[in-house]
């Protein structure tokens, strides 16, 4: 019997919530679908820093290394802990070790499931770029506290990393509907952004069969509004994929079906699976978080390890669940509710 080895790392706020929900649904596929999953949690979160000064241990990075998955809740308790030093703490480094380069974000309404916008048959995947570009984390700060006081920040555009993260969005979009938006600012951006055009350009010969557009962010965000049923994946820079997946989360429903994969996609390291809702400390401990996404999140970590019968058969039932209006309306159903319906829908 195939066994896998997942890290749980749940976090804060509700990410400790979805994360259980998320395991007992997987857990129960994997035994009904004859591989088991061994599950290993890590404490690591704000709490984590407040005490111990670190988001994880020195050797943190190493210790997940051995896993074959990592599933992720939340990170953030902004109150107590500034978002600069968690993320760059916990989630940021694991991204980068693990050359987890492709940030993978399905958007579609679910069954039953009432989107803002009159669209209802739209079904994008947006891939952003993880590793690089503006959240490189180049620059610093001369002169704090004076007048003279500057802040620099460089975004941080390689050819190694805009080729193969546009090369990835061609492969997924050729096993799609054959549809590639490639989205930068170069008008105003004249140097990194021209820069991804071009290599946007050059791939493009190479994949004859993908048809491809180039927009600017501004454009595109008007396009994921008037017209997201003629998107199909969309391919962005870090910090604009960032924005852009929030703008098809709410889309799509909200947050509460916001899921996500971090990519290593030459197997090298462990991929890592998270709901991108955030810790929710305004609903944190009411146990009305919905954890819709951090179970899609789960489904998604179960195809990239090959269980893509098993994967499917959580989509199923999430779907079912929305149909019968379970999970559609943030706070109406309880986490506890919702996670039991797709647990019955499995039958």
């Amino acid at each position: 019997m195939t066994s896998y080895s997942i890290a749980l790392i749940p976090g804060d706020g509700v990410g400790r919530d979805v994360t259980d929900a998320a395991w007992q649904v997987l857990s129960t596929v994997a035994r009904h679908s004859g591989f088991t999953l061994n599950g290993t949690p890590f404490p690591w979160s704000c709490a984590f820093y407040k005490e111990t000064g670190a988001m994880m241990p020195p050797d943190g990075i190493e210790t997940l290394r051995r896993f074959d998955a990592i599933l992720l809740g939340a990170v953030g308790w902004p109150a107590e802990v500034p978002d600069s030093v968690s993320l760059h703490g916990l989630l940021l480094p694991i991204r980068k070790a693990f050359v987890q380069y492709a940030n993978i974000r399905p958007h579609r309404l679910l069954p039953g499931v009432r989107g803002p916008l009159r669209a209802e048959n739209f079904d994008i995947l947006c891939i952003r770029e993880n590793t690089e570009g503006e959240y490189s984390g180049a620059g610093g700060r001369v002169h704090q506290g004076t007048t003279d006081e500057v802040a620099v920040e460089t975004s941080i555009f390689t050819r190694t990393g805009v080729e193969r993260i546009l090369r990835f969005g061609f492969e997924q979009a050729r096993a799609r509907r054959g549809k590639l938006a490639s989205v930068t600012k170069s008008n105003a951006q004249k140097y990194s952004m021209v820069f991804w055009d071009e290599i946007t350009h050059k791939l493009a010969a190479e994949y004859p069969d993908v048809d491809v557009a180039s927009y600017h962010i501004d454009a595109m965000a008007a396009r994921m509004v008037m017209a997201p049923e003629s998107l199909d994946v969309v391919v962005a820079s870090n910090l604009f994929g960032d924005i852009l997946t929030d703008l098809g989360a709410a889309i799509q429903g909200g947050l509460g079906f916001a899921a996500s994969a971090n990519i290593n996609p030459d197997r090298s390291a462990p991929s890592m699976f998270e709901p991108v809702h955030g810790s929710a400390p305004d609903i944190a401990h009411l146990g009305i978080a919905n954890p819709i996404a951090a179970i899609w999140s789960g489904a998604m970590m179960l195809e990239h390890l090959g269980e893509k019968n098993a994967a499917q058969t959580i989509i199923g039932a999430l779907e079912k669940t929305t149909a019968r209006g379970i999970g559609t309306v943030p706070g109406k159903d309880r986490t506890e509710t919702i996670a039991a319906a797709v647990l019955a829908a499995l039958d």
